[in-house]
């Protein structure tokens, strides 16, 4: 003889599974998860809870500092950059701007190996007819 099914019986008779569900879904609900999180830290001892707590604030504090200190040095490195570095990268760039100007206008007026030549009379070559 063969043994019944548990699903043989009347459909009445059992649960249906969304109903199942549901007393699941209520047992999950009835404990958020700031409760649960709360009830993990009654697990350690107060001295390590403490001592836990001083070290989070103590790391906020040096982040905080550390944020301020990187804000002051940053600050302090760009303006003293802008006031001492600057103005003689202009002046350079200025000097080296009229240079070439310079070369330009000897070229203009001396011919192109004047220009080549930086208008140095010793680096000229001679006259043909002077030697």
């Amino acid at each position: 003889m063969q043994a019944p099914s548990p699903d043989a019986g009347p459909v009445d008779s059992r649960p249906r599974e969304d109903d199942v569900e549901a007393d699941d879904e209520d047992e999950d609900l009835d404990e958020t998860l700031l409760e649960r999180l709360w009830g993990l830290t009654e697990m350690f001892p107060d001295t390590l809870r403490s001592a836990a707590e001083v070290s989070a604030q103590h790391s906020l504090s040096v982040a905080k500092k550390l944020y301020s200190f990187s804000r002051t040095a940053l600050w302090v490195g760009s303006t003293s950059f802008m006031i001492l570095v600057l103005p003689v990268v202009f002046e350079t760039e200025r000097l080296q701007l009229e240079q070439q100007q310079l070369q330009q206008q000897r070229q203009i007026l001396l011919g192109p190996n004047a220009g080549m030549s930086g208008g140095m009379p010793g680096m000229m070559p001679p006259a043909p007819g002077k030697l």
